[in-house]
Formats: structure tokens, C-alpha cells, sequence
């Protein structure tokens, strides 16, 4: 289990924490509410150490004051907020993570000055948990507490008004926080059948739960999503989620997520190098587990359904084989180029599964699908591919915000040309060029009309992902923050 980091609020007061944490803008002045808490010194004590470390109050620099002259704090924490006249532009949470890497270890108190919304401080809540996350479940040798960053206490001028804020960003931190362990965990710990009864967990929040085993498949003709599995001697499963926190007549939103708990490759093998990595290839399952807990945990007012396939792909004499035809539960034959190009084949079952049942007002997949996006993004940015520009320019817009983007790519009608099969409907790969941009191709037989759909590509976001003030582990859980926001700005009430 992930290690977790206590959050509480107070009012402005004594300063009673090891470390103490204040926030300046570019002159350097810190807010009356510090120097209330911290002493009439303070101002001084900033000004000569900003010119000692040559500190400006540029956003997100920091500088770390030990023994600070005339406190009663044993270290003091100052953070840039950068110029006012960009203050609309300040990242919250990215402010709280900083604040967190800063502190490092111990018992903590940040100053958030009466001019900071109670929204924007539980935007610092999060990120600062999220910051502190570390995945340590299988250290033999846990650090000492002392050694870690334990609590932090936000002093705020309305305490209640904080804990309202926060009550609503602590379900979103939770759900990527989940996402990650899901995605870091071991596949000998985390295979389909335990990933499906980790979700059964969300029952407690309201979330109804339904796990569809090789038998029901079988039944529902998801032949597409039991193939990919039939070399792996565990069983293949669908897990329904549900959230049903809006009007009884509204049709839910919906999300996708592919779930494949390791991948070999198959028949075709992954080289060895690097394969360790494909305990996350379930990113975009984990994803949509982290969002319906989210989403359940804060009572969104909003029908919502999460739908994952998860499986193995392992190579064994029941395995797949390149030159295999399958039949996907839409009726639609797949000749089976490259058994390495398994996510879509999931997805394809599952796609078709949720719209056929749920008939959503839109759909949005999630997969660690191809390396090609990671060739043209990196992990700056997932690869997005959508038939619908309003529900396209909706993420374009909220990733923005969140810090989680997306850019746009293309779905057009050369690539559907190259997965066109001799023997089939379609293939399931057409080798490398364009492969991210043919794998969305595939995927779009999977949707029907009138379904607004966006398919994003997590494969350079979701795991082994860089450091950044929110995330300083191997898994991001990218994909959480973002469509918790695509909802709540946009699908509720």
C-alpha cells in the first residue's frame, strides 16, 4: 500500500510545526497572515536570504531557511508564486507538490494568506499528496517515519470553507493515488483476477461492481478480447462499474480501459529488454478504476460507467498466433497480424459492450497502446484521437488545465486503407508506420454512429512517466485529474 500523507487545516495561529511554509510573489513580501504566525522578523529574515540565494520569487523556486533567527520554527520553507499579474495562471496543485518536495520530512505548516481561495488551497492539498506518494508496499526496510514527510496542516481564514473545498479534492487524490498503486503493483500480485477483486473494493463507496468471467464472455461473443488471453493460465475478465449519481433518465458517460496485466507480446515476443515494464500495461484500466472512485467519492451528480477488459498475454501452445481470425463481438473479423498489438483487440470487445448496454452520451477509451505515440508525443502529452471536435476541444481544454494534455491526431480515411485484411475485415496491425494512427483506425470500426468517442494513447504518460511536482514515481496515474475535471466542468447536474 502506498504510503499516505495526513492533511489537515487550522486557523491562523501559532506555527506549531517543525517546518513552516510561506508563499511570496515577486516582491518578496510575505503575507500579514505570516508574519502574524511567524513574527515581525520575517520580512527581514526573506529579504536577506532571497538575496543570499539569489531568489526572486520566480513561480516554484524554493529556498530552505534551517534554524531561522528569531523563530520559533526549526526550518522555514519560502516558495515563488511568481508576478501578480500572472496569478491566474498559477498552478495550484504544481504549488502544493512544490511545497511538499520542500519540506521533505516531518510535521509541516503551510500559510495560505487570506487572499487564497479555500478551492485553490485544496488544489495545494492534493498536490502535495501527491507529491508524497511512494509505492514502498515491498520494502523489506521501510524508512523511519522521521525520514518521511508525515503531515501537513494548512493555516487558512476559514477553516470550514477549507474542509468543504477539500472534501472534493481528497476523492481525486485517492483515485490516482489508486491508479498508481494499480499500475506499480507486480503481475504476480496484480493479475485479472485479483485487479477485478481490488475494484470490488468500491462497492463501499456506492459504486456498483460486476465482474464478468470467460464463461460470460464467451456467452456476450467477445472472442476478440478472449483471444488475446487463451495462452495465460489465468482467466480473462470484464469488470463493470457503475456510478449512477445523476438522474435516473440521463444516459451515463463512459469510460474504457484497457487492462492487460502483462504483456509478453505473445507469439510475437517483446524483446526482453525492458519487458519488466509491462506489468503496467493496465494503465488505462487502472485509470478508469481511479476515476469511478473519484467520481463515487466526492457524489458526483452524474450517471457514469466504467468498463475494463483485463487479461493476460502470455505465449504457450494455446496462445494466439499471427494469421489467426477472430470474431469480435460487433460480428466484425479480425485477421491477427502481430499478437504484440493485443490492447485494441480488448478494447474492440469492450467498446462495443458498453455502448451496446449503456448507450452512453459519449465514450472515451484509454490504453497504453502503442509505442509509436511515444515516438511523436514523448510524455509530454497523450495522443488523442476523436470523431467529435466538441468533446475533442473539452479535453484539449481541461488538460490544459489540469496539467494532463492531450494533442489532437488524425483519424482519416488513408488509414483505414492500411488495415484493410485479404481475409478478414480488418487487421490488427499494419507494422509501424502511422502505428498509432492505424491502431486509432482499428479502433473507430468499434464505435458506432452518433457515439461522440475520444481514444487517448497513455503509452509515454502513464507509466514511466518523469518527475514532475505531482508525481515523483515510476506511475502517474494520468488520466484521473483529467477526466474527473472533463466531467465536472462539463456532464454533471
Amino acid at each position: 500500500m502506498a504510503s499516505q500523507l495526513k492533511i489537515d487545516f487550522k486557523s491562523f495561529g501559532k506555527a506549531d510545526a517543525a517546518t513552516a511554509v510561506i508563499l511570496v510573489s515577486d516582491d518578496l513580501e510575505p503575507s500579514n497572515a505570516a508574519v502574524g504566525m511567524l513574527g515581525q522578523g520575517l520580512s527581514e529574515l526573506v529579504r536577506k536570504a532571497a538575496k543570499a540565494e539569489n531568489f526572486s520569487g520566480k513561480y516554484l523556486a524554493t529556498i530552505v531557511i534551517p534554524a531561522p533567527m528569531g523563530l520559533e520554527t526549526e526550518r522555514l520553507v519560502v516558495v515563488g508564486l511568481g508576478p501578480d499579474k500572472d496569478a491566474d495562471k498559477r498552478d495550484w496543485a504544481r504549488l502544493g507538490g512544490t511545497c511538499a518536495a520542500a519540506i521533505k520530512t516531518g510535521t509541516a505548516v503551510i500559510v495560505a494568506d487570506e487572499a487564497i481561495s479555500m478551492d485553490d488551497v485544496a488544489a495545494m492539498a492534493l498536490g502535495a499528496r501527491l507529491n508524497a506518494y511512494k509505492f514502498d508496499r515491498y520494502k523489506s526496510k521501510k524508512k523511519d517515519k522521521s525520514e518521511t514527510l508525515s503531515k501537513v496542516v494548512f493555516a487558512v481564514a476559514d477553516t470550514d470553507a477549507a474542509k468543504k473545498a477539500y472534501k472534493q479534492a481528497e476523492p481525486v487524490a485517492d483515485g490516482v493515488i489508486l491508479a498508481r498503486d494499480l499500475v506499480n503493483e507486480p503481475a504476480n500480485v496484480l493479475f485479472p483476477e485479483e485487479f477485478a477483486k481490488r475494484v470490488g473494493a468500491l462497492s463501499k463507496l456506492g459504486v456498483a461492481v460486476e465482474v464478468l468471467d470467460e464463461k460470460d464472455l464467451d456467452k456476450l461473443g467477445m472472442r476478440s478480447l478472449l483471444a488475446v488471453g487463451q495462452g495465460s493460465p489465468r482467466q480473462s475478465h470484464v469488470v463493470v462499474m457503475r456510478w449512477d449519481g445523476g438522474k435516473e433518465k440521463d444516459a451515463p458517460v463512459a469510460f474504457i480501459g484497457k487492462g492487460v496485466c502483462f504483456d509478453t507480446g505473445g507469439i510475437s515476443i517483446k524483446p526482453a529488454q525492458g519487458m519488466e515494464d509491462m506489468k503496467g500495461d493496465m494503465g488505462g484500466a487502472a485509470c478508469v478504476t481511479g476515476l469511478m472512485m473519484a467520481l463515487a467519492g466526492r457524489n458526483a451528480p452524474v450517471n457514469a460507467v466504467g468498463v475494463i477488459g483485463l487479461v493476460e498475454n502470455m505465449p504457450d501452445g494455446k496462445a494466439q498466433r499471427p494469421g489467426d481470425i477472430v470474431t469480435a463481438m460487433s460480428g466484425a473479423t479480425i485477421e491477427v497480424i502481430n499478437t504484440d498489438a493485443e490492447g485494441r483487440l480488448v478494447l474492440a470487445d469492450i467498446m462495443w459492450y458498453a455502448q451496446e448496454r449503456f448507450k452512453p452520451r459519449f465514450m472515451v477509451d484509454l490504453a497504453t497502446l502503442t509505442g509509436a505515440i511515444m515516438v511523436a508525443l514523448g510524455s509530454a502529452y497523450s495522443g488523442m484521437f476523436s470523431n467529435d471536435d466538441t468533446l475533442a476541444q473539452q479535453l484539449t481544454t481541461v488538460g490544459e488545465a489540469t496539467g494532463e494534455k492531450v494533442w489532437r491526431m488524425p483519424l482519416a480515411s488513408e488509414y483505414d486503407k492500411m488495415i484493410e485484411s485479404k481475409f478478414a475485415d480488418i487487421l490488427n496491425s499494419a507494422g509501424r508506420m502511422g502505428g498509432s494512427c492505424t491502431a486509432a483506425a482499428f479502433l473507430k470500426h468499434f464505435v458506432k454512429d452518433g457515439t461522440p468517442w475520444v481514444h487517448l494513447d497513455i503509452a509515454g504518460t502513464a507509466m514511466g512517466s518523469p518527475k514532475t511536482e505531482l508525481s515523483q514515481g515510476w506511475a502517474s496515474g494520468w488520466g484521473v485529474r483529467l477526466l474527473d475535471k472533463l466531467v465536472r466542468d462539463h456532464y454533471e447536474g
